[in-house]
């Protein structure tokens, strides 16, 4: 695909889904990361639930990082693989205290560092959190788009964020994992996308290859 088509792709995208907002709820930079850490296979939605009574106590990384993590294993619980989710998220606490004198590191190298945070989770910092994206966060539904969309052949992420990049002006990656997010939740899904109530249909592979 080449940034013309992208950018009318865009076009389309922007005035579908023109007030895209996070899914996941937080109040600082370091609670979206509890968050995120808690997101791996799970749902956002459960994420907030279990987050909501957990941040109105512990919010700070000494809360995670001091706590007892037979404690922290019964917080976080209902998230789902909880041993070794709250390993991550005390070593991370830690490592935020002792490397980055509390406070959450603002670029990728440094975010990256942070146990339980790959690229994806620090994509979603950088743009969610300080308004500087470095990329674009390439779950499963940006994953999806760009393969049915001709963006990306490929099934490892780093190669189709950069594939994404190639086409994405800077001034799309802002919100563009949450655009992405928002289509594959409501038409792109991963089992009967709804093609025929898509406004992109003429721009996709995969709708022109199953088409008949």
């Amino acid at each position: 695909m080449d940034k013309k088509t992208f950018e009318k792709i865009m076009g389309i995208f922007n005035k579908m889904y023109p007030n895209v907002t996070v899914s996941l709820n937080f109040n600082s930079a370091f609670e979206l990361v509890i968050c995120l850490i808690l997101a791996a296979q799970c749902t956002d939605k459960r994420v907030n639930e279990v987050t909501k009574d957990i941040f109105d106590k512990y919010n700070k990384p000494e809360d995670f990082a001091n706590m007892d993590i037979e404690k922290l294993e019964k917080l976080i619980k209902p998230c789902g693989f909880f041993r070794n989710k709250a390993k991550n998220i005390q070593k991370a606490s830690k490592q935020i205290i002792e490397n980055f004198n509390g406070i959450v590191p603002n670029t990728m190298e440094d975010l990256q560092t942070l146990a339980g945070i790959g690229r994806k989770s620090a994509n979603c910092i950088l743009a969610d959190v300080f308004h500087d994206p470095q990329g674009v966060a390439i779950d499963t539904h940006a994953k999806r788009i760009c393969n049915r969309l001709g963006i990306s052949k490929s099934d490892n992420p780093l190669k189709i964020e950069q594939d994404l990049l190639n086409v994405a002006d800077k001034k799309h990656w802002q919100n563009l994992n949450l655009i992405l997010v928002s289509h594959g939740r409501e038409f792109c899904k991963a089992k009967n996308p709804l093609c025929y109530k898509c406004e992109l249909h003429t721009f996709c592979k995969y709708y022109k290859d199953n088409k008949n």
